[in-house]
This record gives structure tokens, C-alpha cells and sequence, in this order.
């Protein structure tokens, strides 16, 4: 007969669940913290527990205790700490975002490394980074602005857009959006790039191909050593994303940021958001809007 562990079935006859206690949060908040970056003060106590009830129940395990000692194992590392994280982290998101970073960029930013990189030959792509894209409104965002100006203005380009949440890049790449989802986008641009759902698709809308293969998604996590970007990226949009940090993990991350902008690239950050560790060697050229010195 299969021996079924206590901490698996519960400590309950009926099957309750047991609260979080405070011990038990300080030390899901400490391997968030060490695996993600994302603090969990005591304020978000409430948030986590609803969170992680879910991949309770979906693991089989009824006490936190269980569940963390899952975690912290070998098994929990390779099967369950991916889907965890997807759990405990926010991925609030909209088209056109803040949208005088848009007006920023046709007006300002793609002119100056356009007129850069002019000299009487064939220009290299733009390249753009959308760090943090969660569910894909910002990355195609990015390519509707882009590929429209770059129909003007004759030029190429490629959109990375990286996210922790494996959940929220499945939906990023299915690029397919409620009605009400889409109705931040402008009507031109709406009609040019998005397609509206006939019969069972009635309802929704999806980004129409060509721009769907602008944008490459790839899961990353900040707390990487090494986020495997090969490339200099020409702009990097990390926006409402480092609030979830403390300031030492915000210097850690802006310091990669620079080390990844090409000479004369430019950062895009929330507007409720400053800019930590490297301000000495970004010039502030907007709101929320930095260039890295050339």
C-alpha cells in the first residue's frame, strides 16, 4: 500500500488548508527574492498566499511546508519553480502604454540613430529590446509604431521581448487580444495590424502575421548572470518593471541594461520610476527617456 507523506495530504482530516505563517512567508519571500529579484514585503503577505494556493492545489500538496520543501528540491527546482514564479509575479500591461514614449520615440529617437547611421550605405536594423513585455501589448506596440515609420523612412528592424512568466509569453505569443484589450490602440493603427475574429473568434481580435514575426519572446530572468543577448541593442523599453525590486537589485539591472545599449542607445523607463547606478553615464534627453553616452 502506497505511504502517502503528511506534509502531502495535509494536517487536517477534512482537508483544509493551513494559513501562512509568518515564518513560512519570510522564507518564500527570501527564495523569490534569491531566485527573481521580486521583493514580497509584509504588505503583499495577503496576495502571496492567494497565489500560491493555486500551485498548492495544483501539485497536490496542502501545507505551504510542503509545498517550500518541494520547491527547495531537486525535483521542485526542474518541475515547479518556473510555474511558481509565474504565480507571484504581476504581468499588468495595455497598448500604448504611456503613450508619449511612443511620440518620443517617432519624434525623437529613431531620427537620431536613423540620421547616425546615414552614410551613403545600406542601414543596419534597429534593434529593440521590450524587457518585461509580460503579455505582449508593449513589443506589439512597438512593432505597429516601428513598422509603420519604417514604411516613411526605409529601414529595418528586430523586437526582442523577454519575460519571466513562461504563462505570460504562451499568451504574448498567441498575439490574441480581447475587443475591450484593443480599443487603447488608435483606429489607424488598429485597422492596419490587427485582425477582428469572424464565428467562434467573435469577440477578439490577433496581430496580423507580418508583424507577428517581427517579435522574438524569450523567457528571461533578470537575475541572470548572463541574459544571452549576443547583440547591442539600439533601444531597450523596461518600463513599471523595477518597482518590484530593492535598489541594489535596480543598480545590478541598470548596470546590464548599459552594458547592453549600443553607444547612443537610448533607455525607456516608467515614468514613475529613477533611474539607479548608472546616471553618471546617461544623459537624460526626455521624461523617463535616457541616452547612453557615445
Amino acid at each position: 500500500m502506497e505511504q502517502r507523506s503528511v506534509d502531502t495530504v495535509g494536517w487536517f482530516g477534512g482537508g483544509e488548508e493551513e494559513d501562512l505563517t509568518n515564518d513560512e512567508f519570510r522564507q518564500y519571500s527570501d527564495l523569490i527574492y534569491r531566485t527573481a529579484g521580486i521583493r514580497m514585503p509584509p504588505a503583499k503577505k495577503t496576495m502571496l498566499v492567494a497565489r500560491l494556493r493555486k500551485r498548492l492545489r495544483a501539485t497536490g500538496r496542502l501545507t505551504f511546508r510542503a509545498y517550500l520543501r518541494y520547491l527547495l528540491s531537486p525535483e521542485g527546482q526542474r518541475d515547479e519553480m518556473v510555474a511558481m514564479l509565474d504565480a507571484v509575479s504581476t504581468n499588468k500591461t495595455n497598448f500604448f502604454r504611456e503613450p508619449q514614449h511612443y511620440d518620443q520615440l517617432v519624434n525623437q529617437v529613431l531620427p537620431d540613430l536613423l540620421g547616425r547611421r546615414r552614410n551613403g550605405r545600406a542601414l543596419l536594423p534597429i534593434r529593440l529590446w521590450s524587457a518585461g513585455c509580460a503579455t505582449g501589448e508593449e513589443p506589439y506596440t512597438l512593432a505597429m509604431v516601428l513598422d509603420d515609420f519604417a514604411g516613411r523612412a526605409g529601414f529595418d528592424f528586430s523586437i526582442l521581448a523577454t519575460d519571466l512568466s513562461s504563462v505570460a509569453l504562451a499568451k504574448a505569443q498567441r498575439a490574441t487580444y480581447e475587443d475591450q484589450r484593443v480599443e487603447e490602440i488608435p483606429v489607424y493603427f488598429r485597422h492596419k495590424y490587427m485582425l477582428r475574429g469572424i464565428g467562434p473568434q467573435k469577440g477578439w481580435h490577433r496581430v496580423v502575421p507580418a508583424l507577428r514575426g517581427r517579435v522574438a519572446f524569450r523567457r528571461l530572468n533578470f537575475m541572470a548572470d548572463d541574459f544571452g543577448i549576443s547583440q547591442p541593442q539600439d533601444i531597450i523599453f523596461c518600463r513599471n518593471v523595477i518597482i518590484y525590486f530593492d535598489r541594489a537589485s535596480q543598480v545590478t539591472l541598470f548596470e546590464k541594461f548599459y552594458q547592453h545599449l549600443a553607444p547612443n542607445g537610448y533607455l525607456f523607463i516608467g515614468h514613475s520610476e529613477a533611474l539607479q547606478g548608472i546616471n553618471g553615464r546617461m544623459r537624460r534627453v526626455g521624461p523617463a527617456l535616457f541616452q547612453k553616452k557615445g
